[in-house]
Parts: structure tokens; sequence; C-alpha cells
């Protein structure tokens, strides 16, 4: 006579997992949509983020910065398989330097707008994200070389 398998009545499910190559799509599309709401508006995104205007000069900068952070979105975009190393590296860098700017900042009292807090938090959480694979990957080419000997 067959065993039959019991099945258990209510399965669990793993919790999807944050993968390298979501956090990058993620981070990166957020950088992306920053830039060009950078570009289209520049004032706006500085009066909400910072609360402050910007003068003639202040809104060319910031047209700027909107085209840097739309290259660094397209740039770290992943590919087909992963993020790059190099995508990595760079979106910790700027998240970590991102937080601790926007950081200080609002400690100073230079600004008070109500999103500098969650701005600042966003890119803090994303840089600790970013930390493990960044130096996950270094620790892992240090180690793949001396295998090889």
């Amino acid at each position: 006579m067959p065993v039959c398998a019991v099945r258990p009545r209510y399965q669990r499910t793993q919790s999807p997992k944050m993968t390298t190559k979501l956090l990058t799509t993620v981070s990166a599309a957020i950088e992306a949509a920053t830039g060009i709401a950078l570009i289209a508006v520049p004032e706006l995104v500085a009066r909400v983020l910072l609360g402050a205007g910007l003068s003639d000069s202040g809104i060319a900068v910031g047209r700027v910065a909107g085209f840097a952070l739309l290259s660094l979105g397209l740039a770290c975009w992943p590919t087909a398989d992963d993020a790059t190393p190099s995508a990595v590296y760079a979106l910790f860098a700027y998240n970590l330097l991102a937080a601790f700017y926007l950081g200080y900042l609002r400690v100073s009292g230079e600004f008070v707008a109500f999103l500098l807090w969650p701005a600042c938090a966003l890119h803090a959480v994303l840089a600790l994200l970013f930390a493990r694979p960044a130096y996950g990957r270094v620790s892992a080419a240090k180690v793949a070389p001396a295998n090889k000997q």
C-alpha cells in the first residue's frame, strides 16, 4: 500500500529577500526620479526638501544636479544578470554622503522642511543596505586571488 505524503494545511512562505539587483533598481529609480524632478521644477524640490527658495543661479545649479542624479540613476541601473560592483559602490557612497549631509543640514538648524528628516532616513537606510553588498564584494574579490595561488 503506497504511503501518502501528508501535505500541511498551511505552508509557510518565506518572506522575499532584498537582493542586490532589487536594491540597486530601487535606489537608481529614486535617484533618476529625483533628477527628473530637479530638471523640471528645481524650485519646488528645494522648497519641499529644504524649505527654502532658489535664486536664478540656484535654479541653474539645481538643474545641473538633476542631470547628475538622472545620469547616476541610468548608469547604475542593473543589467539583466545583476548589479555591477561599480554601481553598488557608487550608490553606497552617494547614499552615505547624502544621509550625512542632509542630517547635518537639519541638525544645524539651517533648514527645517518637513521632508528633510525622511529624505535623510531614506538615504541612511539605503546606505546601510548597500554596505553589505559593497563590502561583501570587496571581501570576495580579495579572497578569490588568494584561492588561485
